[in-house]
């Protein structure tokens, strides 16, 4: 029983760490309202964990810090979390906001806000300046055919914020209340399932309109190339969502359509980017050691309607009027394309599709471990991924189709106070990567 507990502990406290690690805590970005019953504590819909994590990381080195989130003090959806986390390679920051605030006297819109001010020992970006066209040889950093080793590092600070409003529409099980009720039982949702049996949205799942704000100032300077990534991009979005239970669904679908629009004149230019991302869920039921067995599948596609070319005072021909490389039509990190380095491709146009299958175990090492109840945690899950993709210079499907990124790997995740957290491992061509994050990646 001590080694199962001390492997927990470890688990839990480096999942912690990557909570706040990227500007939002799940794709897409339009979400449900929710507050989550356990059977384990019927009379309130409240939680709230703390606690210290240290783990490794390429950017920042050894990293050690405090985080923490409750959710359903004051208002029963509403979500408040954030860190502090320091490393010896000067790496330091903080990152925080608050989620699904709901307005005065606006039953159905919802406020988040988050942010973070931090500096990294080294920053990495897959971009040149300026940026050549697409096809044009040698291959640009960050493009399909790019060197894994052509990036721009520096050390420096990347500060941003996120802003939204969301309205719930009066649609489909929404119809009565905005704010969804999920009723666990040892982490398997019992009642309260929003969608999942038909496909209408008159009738069935929750539909979301979204509008928001993102600033992010991102700088990198080296010997040979300054580039400054400043950026301030509204998103206009439509979420519906019909699954039964979006926090882990197990059958369904939702689809995602979002535009955003960079009016700014600063060094990002005036900018535009299109996407449409589509899930599906089986159930595929128990079995002898699982509690539930899910296959998810998901498929991504957006493109830049504002790129374009442009012959400058050298008489070169150059990109403006594009996505910076954080933006837009980008893959590899915690969401897509996981055995790649954050952002490692990054182009006009992208096509992404991944499959996992959710193994929920019967067994629960912690589950007679008195002095870890705190932690609420109702279940492991084991599972196992393929993902698939790739990045192009045009809207060309013969050309997106073609000549693919794959990716393979296994993922360790876990209910904790009513929240997936995640611990997913990936291999590629260009080596292993290790992602720790707060919800499933879709």
């Amino acid at each position: 029983m001590k080694k199962n507990t001390v492997v927990l502990t470890t688990i839990v406290t480096v999942t912690l760490a990557a909570l706040f690690s990227a500007s939002s805590w799940a794709k897409p970005d339009a979400s449900t309202k929710y507050a989550v019953i356990r059977l384990e504590n019927p009379r309130q819909a409240q939680e709230r964990l703390v606690l210290p994590y240290a783990f490794p990381s390429e950017s920042m080195g050894t990293t050690f810090g405090v985080g923490g989130f409750i959710k359903g003090y004051y208002q029963d959806q509403l979500l408040i979390a954030g860190t502090v986390f320091g490393s010896a390679d000067d790496a330091y920051g903080f990152i925080g906001g608050l989620w699904d605030y709901q307005m005065p006297y606006l039953e159905r819109v919802y406020f988040t806000v988050l942010g973070s001010l931090a500096h990294y020992p080294r920053q990495r970006a897959y971009t040149e300046v300026p940026r050549r066209p697409s096809g044009v040889p040698p291959p640009q950093a960050g493009t399909n055919d790019s060197d894994k080793d052509n990036y721009i590092q520096d050390e420096g600070d990347d500060n941003w914020y996120d802003f939204k409003f969301e309205y719930v529409l009066p649609l489909g099980s929404a119809k009565q209340s905005a704010v969804a009720d999920y009723h666990l039982e040892n982490g398997i949702l019992k009642s309260g399932a929003t969608g999942g049996n038909i496909w209408n949205p008159l009738d069935s799942g929750i539909s979301v309109l979204m509008v928001g704000q993102t600033g992010r100032y991102q700088s990198y300077e080296t010997d040979t190339v300054t580039y400054a990534g400043n950026t301030f991009p509204f998103h206009f979005g439509y979420l519906y969502n019909n699954t039964d239970f979006p926090v882990n669904p197990s059958k369904g679908s939702s689809q995602y359509i979002a535009y955003h629009q960079d009016f700014s004149t600063g060094e990002a230019g005036d900018w535009s980017f299109l996407e449409f991302e589509a899930s599906k869920y089986f159930d595929l039921g128990e079995s002898r050691h699982a509690r539930q067995r899910v296959a998810a599948l998901n498929f991504w596609t957006g493109s830049s309607p504002s790129w374009s070319e442009r012959v400058n005072r050298n008489g070169e021909v150059v990109i403006v009027d594009n996505p910076p490389f954080f933006e837009g039509a980008h893959l590899g990190g915690f969401y897509r394309m996981r055995g790649y380095p954050n952002n490692r491709f990054n182009d006009r146009s992208v096509i992404y599709t991944t499959a996992e299958y959710r193994h929920t175990l019967k067994w629960n090492p912690v589950a007679g471990v008195s002095w870890l109840r705190w932690l609420k945690l109702d279940w492991f899950q084991l599972v196992g991924f393929v993902e698939g993709g790739r990045v192009a210079g045009d809207y060309d499907l013969g050309e997106l189709f073609s000549d693919w990124k794959v990716d393979g790997g296994i993922g360790l995740r876990a209910m904790t106070a009513g929240a997936v957290v995640r611990f997913d491992m990936a291999v590629s061509e260009e080596g292993s990567t290790a992602w720790v994050m707060f919800g499933h990646p879709f």
